[in-house]
């Protein structure tokens, strides 16, 4: 017995110590086989195993994500919606865009402004599913963008009865409820009671946008004199993003204004670092309409176009297709305000100080560094010639700039929009059969 259980023993290390020396092996021949690689190829064997991580990464935070909201549904299902008061409302809401994937949710894109306000709106039971809540925005904004006034229209849970939703300080406090709920930099500042048919898109009566810039060695006045231009009624299918795949075949739209203006002045009187503005309202705006309008304004400002480049792009006759050109980064853009009939905004104010001190806080942090920045570039630019280094606006630009500059008209162009919307009905027609 005691021979057979040493055997037995032996066995089982002996099978240990093979499984170790066949795992040290292939670990040196591993080994061997990197050293005989040349640098560029372990280079590009980091940057795959790089990648893979970040993939697999991607895969295990997105199931994570899903098993909390799982979680905050199980738990919100023990809550009875049926037993209460509902009302429709405005909500109005600023975000700080810069580190989000845009406004709108999307199966493929995760850390959207959209995604964190629905798990605020039911993990709170303000509201059953978004499916139920009759739910409509304002406006989408792309990744980096940010927003000052985005407002949504929803049904929303209430606790008071149909004859008393006019009492305001009574009702539901939406703002602290979400706020509380809320990335710091997604902040409910108001809400409104609405007539159960009113849409924040629909019902929207104007947007205003506003794109901060610093003056470096642009011309504003040449600007906005071509900015000036684009009020009125006109077709902007080359001063934006086609979105023919979505259904828009139609690129008329009406600027109600637009200026390019002084914001404030540099506090050492050093004008190439002025900030600048420029402000635009319209009814509705196309895809990056903004951002392609700013890097034509910026090859305006810059002297490598004339202002009227901006009548010959809306001429469609003259220009049938649109030339290439380089669209002006996300950052600067906000969506500062939309216009509605309705007057009845509640704020809650203790809620509004709170929301104060936080932008207090964001704006004392990202002064200060710029202030350090400053401080440190006045030092290095003292006694040197101000033209050879004036290349503030350059980083707004995206895309390579190429060193001999050539015309907007004598460039290459786009695909028309009568071949993309041909191409679109063709694809339709494919996929029917």
């Amino acid at each position: 017995m005691y021979n057979r259980s040493l055997r037995g023993q032996w066995k089982c290390s002996s099978k240990t110590m093979s499984t170790m020396c066949k795992r040290k092996q292939q670990e040196i021949s591993q080994k061997d086989e990197l050293q005989l690689l040349s640098k560029s190829e372990l280079i590009e064997k980091i940057i795959q195993l790089e990648e893979k991580n970040k993939r697999l990464k991607a895969i295990t935070d997105k199931k994570d994500k899903k098993s909390q909201l799982e979680d905050s549904f199980k738990s919100q299902k023990q809550f009875d919606f049926s037993k209460c008061n509902k009302r429709h409302i405005l909500l109005k809401f600023y975000y700080l865009g810069w580190n989000y994937n845009g406004y709108v949710i999307q199966e493929s894109i995760d850390n959207t402004i959209e995604q964190y306000l629905f798990a605020a709106l039911t993990k709170s039971c303000c509201i059953e599913s978004r499916e139920k809540s009759n739910y409509h925005r304002c406006g989408r904004t792309d990744k980096g963008v940010s927003s000052f006034s985005q407002v949504i229209s929803l049904d929303i849970r209430s606790k008071l009865n149909a004859e008393d939703q006019h009492k305001l300080d009574d009702e539901l406090p939406y703002c602290k409820i979400l706020n509380r709920l809320l990335p710091s930099n997604i902040r409910c500042i108001a809400w409104c009671p609405a007539p159960a048919d009113f849409s924040a898109r629909f019902n929207c009566k104007s947007r205003m946008y506003k794109y901060f810039f610093p003056r470096g060695n642009l011309n504003i006045v040449a600007m906005d004199k071509a900015v000036k231009y684009t009020i009125g009624e006109h077709d902007f299918r080359n001063i934006c993003k086609m979105d023919v795949t979505n259904g828009v075949i139609n690129y008329t739209r009406k600027i109600i204004d637009a200026k390019v203006c002084l914001y404030r002045k540099n506090f050492k009187n050093i004008s190439e670092y002025d900030v600048c503005e420029m402000i635009i309202t319209s009814q509705a705006f196309l895809w990056h309409q903004i951002r392609c309008l700013m890097g034509v304004l910026f090859l305006i400002g810059q002297g490598k176009e004339k202002p009227e480049i901006i009548l010959d792009l809306l001429d469609t006759a003259k220009c049938p297709r649109k030339p290439q050109y380089n669209l002006a980064h996300a950052v600067p853009l906000n969506l500062w305000y939309c216009e509605y009939e309705a007057k009845e905004w509640y704020t809650d104010k203790a809620e509004l100080m709170s929301t104060i001190k936080l932008l207090q806080k964001e704006w004392t942090l990202n002064t200060v560094k710029s202030v350090m920045v400053e401080d440190m570039l006045s030092d290095l630019e003292d006694g040197i010639d101000r033209e050879d280094i004036s290349c503030q606006v350059d980083l707004l630009l995206l895309g390579v700039q190429p060193k001999v500059y050539q015309p907007l008209m004598k460039r290459a162009t786009c695909e028309s929009l009568e071949n993309r919307i041909k191409h679109f009905e063709e694809h339709k027609k494919k996929r029917k059969q």
